[in-house]
Formats: structure tokens, C-alpha cells, sequence
């Protein structure tokens, strides 16, 4: 399947803003929803990790080296054992979420204690850019941006963090010229247990 000529550029990118987080985290485990049908990030971390899964519907379930892929979809379940991973990635997916609050959740589940959930999504501005570049010029994918159920900013992120007791944003900045979002969410103790 070929990409279009931008789509390459902007993986590139989110990968270099999310990669020194997983390089924190030496020999981590690594679950990535949303690994997309080449799960080319996890190729990408394989140095830095022990094991990496990914998950997407898109995928050919496969095992290589230390990376294993499941093909589902990203419904309200995720099919791996409680406090399983290190660090989970989100890769320009949320926005694809129908249920990204039940994701969330089951984020939190299979997060060992104090591991993160990184992510990547665009932001409210990348709107009508993203659709200009998709529908005008071709050169983003025109099916994933339809697909877009929400753009999230800042306040977005906060709120849905807020709608998982124990997630809890750790660091949050703007890419892309504002574009888009990086960020790093933490699973905590509840409330009643700190």
C-alpha cells in the first residue's frame, strides 16, 4: 500500500517526539495501540525495549524478534493481562476513538504501576489544515482524516485524563506549529490510596 508523500514526514516526526521517553525506560515493556499495519514504530523503539506489542486492526498478527502484533479492533477491551506494560503509545490513534475514555481506561489497567501512556494527537488548529492537505493537495491520507471523530487540545486532554481516577497528565506541550499534541500521562495511585 502506498503512502502519501506526506504521511512518511509526519510519522517521522511524532516518533522523534515520543522516542526519548521510551529510552528513559531501558529494556521496558511496550504495548502500541494503534501500531498501524507495518507497526513501524515498534520496529523502530526494538533496540530499546524487551517486548513490544501492538494492536490495530489494520495489522497482520505476527511474531519478530521482540515484538509481537494482534489484529482487533480498538473497542472498549484490550486483550492483555493487568499491569503488563511499562509504557503504552497512542500514535495519532485518539482521534480515531470511538470509546476513547473506555480505552483510557483500559490503559490504566494494563499499565503496571507508575508507567506512562504517551501519546501523540492533533490538536483543534490541524483541522482544516489536515483536511486542505488530505482533500485539496492528496498528500495526507484522505481516509484517516475522515475518520477524525475529535480534535483534542490541552483542555480536551485534561478532561479525559480527569475521567480516569488514576491517570493523571505529567507533561503536555504543542509540536508541529501548534498543530499537534504530545503527551505523557501517568498512571498514579487512587486518591483513597495515596
Amino acid at each position: 500500500m502506498k503512502e502519501p508523500f506526506l504521511e512518511p514526514v509526519l510519522r517521522r516526526m511524532r516518533i522523534g517526539r515520543v522516542i526519548d521517553e521510551i529510552r528513559q525506560v531501558p529494556g521496558c515493556t511496550l504495548l502500541d495501540v494503534g501500531c498501524g499495519y507495518n507497526h513501524k514504530f515498534l520496529s523502530t523503539v526494538e533496540p530499546y525495549i524487551t517486548h513490544g506489542s501492538g494492536i490495530d486492526f489494520k495489522v497482520p498478527g505476527v511474531t519478530e524478534g521482540k515484538i509481537k502484533t494482534i489484529q482487533a479492533r480498538l473497542d472498549d477491551t484490550l486483550p492483555f493481562a493487568d499491569d503488563s506494560f511499562d509504557i503504552v503509545t497512542m500514535l495519532a490513534v485518539l482521534e480515531h476513538l470511538d470509546k476513547p475514555g473506555e480505552i483510557c481506561e483500559e490503559i490504566v489497567r494494563v499499565l503496571k504501576a507508575g508507567g506512562k501512556l504517551v501519546l501523540t494527537v492533533p490538536g483543534k488548529r490541524a483541522k482544516p489544515v489536515l483536511e486542505f492537505l488530505s482533500y485539496r493537495l492528496g498528500i495526507v491520507n484522505r481516509a484517516e482524516i475522515e475518520d477524525h471523530k475529535k480534535y483534542y487540545d490541552l483542555d480536551e486532554l485534561q478532561e479525559l485524563s480527569a475521567g480516569v481516577a488514576t491517570l493523571e497528565i505529567e507533561k503536555h506541550a504543542p509540536f508541529q506549529f501548534g498543530m499537534n499534541n504530545f503527551c505523557v500521562l501517568k498512571k498514579v495511585l487512587g486518591k483513597d490510596d495515596r
